[in-house]
C-alpha cells in the first residue's frame, strides 16, 4: 500500500504544488490548511486530495488533526512542514504579537507537528520529514527579523532531529526556496519584482512552485535514504552557503 504523506499549508502556493506532486508520485496525501475554506475546498475538488483544517501553532489541534488523518487514511510516514506566515515590519516597529505569531507558526509549528508523528515513525523504523525553510533564514532579510529567525531555527531543528532519527531510518531534511512565483510573491508590484528582486537572481526569473515540489518528492523517496540533516537550496543562484 502506498505511503501516507501530510503537507501542512498544503492547499495553496508551494504547499499545493507539493501535495499534487506527492499524489502524482503515488502517495496518499492529506493537505492541512489553517483558514481559507473556499480555497481549500476548491483545491480538494480540483485534485481529489483530502483536506484537513487546523492551526499548526496549536499543539492540541495538531494532535487531533493527525489522529483524524491516521484513522481515515493511515499512519503518517512522510511529513512536510510547509505552513508559514509573514508579519513583516522593521524591527523598531515590530510588535510582540507580530513576533510571536510568526515564531509560533513557522518554528513552533514544526515541533507541534513533528512531535505528534515521531513516535510512530520510530516504532515503524521509517519516516521522512521535510521542512520548508527559506533563503531568508540563511541570509536574513530587512523587515523580517521574526520570519528570518523562525526559518533559521527550522534549520537548526532539522540538523538536530536528523541525528536522533538516523538510527531509526527517519530522515530529516530542509529546503530553502528563494523567490518563488506564488500568489504572495506575485502580489508584489511588478516594478519592484522587475527592478529589485529578479535582477538579484542569476537565472533571471522567479522559481516555480513545482520546482520546490520536485525537491520534496525526491527527499521523501527511498532514493534519498542516505541524505539526512541536509539543507537543499533552491534559489536560482541568489545565495550560496
Amino acid at each position: 500500500m502506498s505511503r501516507v504523506a501530510l503537507v501542512t499549508g498544503g492547499t495553496r502556493g508551494i504547499g499545493a504544488a507539493i501535495s499534487v506532486a506527492l499524489k502524482n508520485a503515488g502517495y496518499r496525501v492529506a493537505a492541512n490548511y489553517a483558514g481559507n475554506d473556499e480555497k481549500a475546498n476548491a483545491f480538494h475538488d480540483a485534485t481529489g486530495i483530502a483536506v484537513f483544517k487546523w492551526d499548526v501553532s496549536d499543539y492540541a489541534a495538531c494532535g487531533e488533526g493527525i489522529a483524524k488523518i491516521e484513522s481515515e487514511i493511515g499512519p503518517v510516514e512522510v511529513l512536510v512542514n510547509n505552513a508559514g506566515i509573514t508579519r513583516d515590519a522593521m524591527f523598531h516597529k515590530m510588535t510582540p504579537q507580530q513576533w510571536h505569531e510568526v515564531i509560533n507558526t513557522n518554528l513552533t509549528g514544526l515541533f507541534n507537528m513533528t512531535h505528534q508523528v515521531w513516535t510512530g515513525m520510530r516504532d515503524r523504523s521509517f519516516g521522512r520529514i521535510v521542512n520548508i525553510s527559506s533563503i531568508n533564514g540563511q541570509k536574513g532579510q530587512m523587515g523580517q527579523a521574526n520570519y528570518s529567525a523562525a526559518k533559521a531555527g527550522d534549520l537548526g531543528f532539522t540538523k538536530a532531529l536528523a541525528q536522533e532519527g538516523a538510527a531509526k531510518n527517519i530522515t530529516v531534511n530542509a529546503i530553502c526556496p528563494g523567490y518563488i512565483g506564488t500568489e504572495m510573491v506575485l502580489a508584489v508590484p511588478e516594478k519592484v519584482l522587475n527592478e529589485r528582486i529578479i535582477p538579484q537572481i542569476p537565472v533571471g526569473r522567479l522559481g516555480e512552485p513545482e520546482e520546490i515540489a520536485r525537491c520534496v518528492t525526491f527527499l521523501a523517496s527511498d532514493d534519498a535514504g542516505f541524505i539526512t540533516g541536509s539543507t537543499l537550496t533552491a534559489n536560482g543562484g541568489q545565495f550560496f552557503v
